[in-house]
């Protein structure tokens, strides 16, 4: 397997609306999109695209969202985690269990719409890690 694109840079929020104020007003980025929920991750996101990849703001849906945890250490949010392409999700996973990484349950839809996992960080070098499968619209 070889690293693919990054395709976002995650960053946990305790308010989408502050933080697309924020990349707009003072980061001037102009492509932002509408923020939605992803119930089943316990997730509300938004994708701000800049010149090379997108920031992905993540904020917590209701108390059981994982994001909360995280929140709770980093109350003003932050890096979340990286997301990069595979072409394809299982053999993606299968490489990264045959190197002994933990993989964070199977396979499932991510908010681009194709399947994503991620990565435990204490196996990535400290980095919570989205592993993606490439858009189709983006062959």
């Amino acid at each position: 397997m070889n690293l693919g694109r990054l395709n976002h840079v995650g960053v946990a929020t305790p308010s989408i609306e502050a933080s697309i104020a924020l990349y707009r007003d003072v980061l001037g980025a102009t492509a932002i999109g509408e923020p939605f929920d992803l119930p089943a991750q316990g997730v509300r996101v938004c994708f701000v695209d800049t010149p090379n990849t997108q920031i992905e703001l993540i904020e917590p849906l209701g108390d059981a969202s994982p994001t909360r945890a995280f929140l709770e250490k980093n109350p003003a949010g932050g890096q979340h985690h990286l997301c990069y392409e595979v072409p394809d999700i299982h053999a993606a996973k299968a490489w990264f269990e045959g190197k002994g990484a933990r993989v964070l349950g199977e396979p499932r839809i991510g908010a681009h719409g194709t399947p994503i996992f991620f990565v435990h960080p204490r196996d990535m070098g400290g980095v919570l890690t989205e592993i993606m499968e490439t858009p189709k619209e983006a062959h």
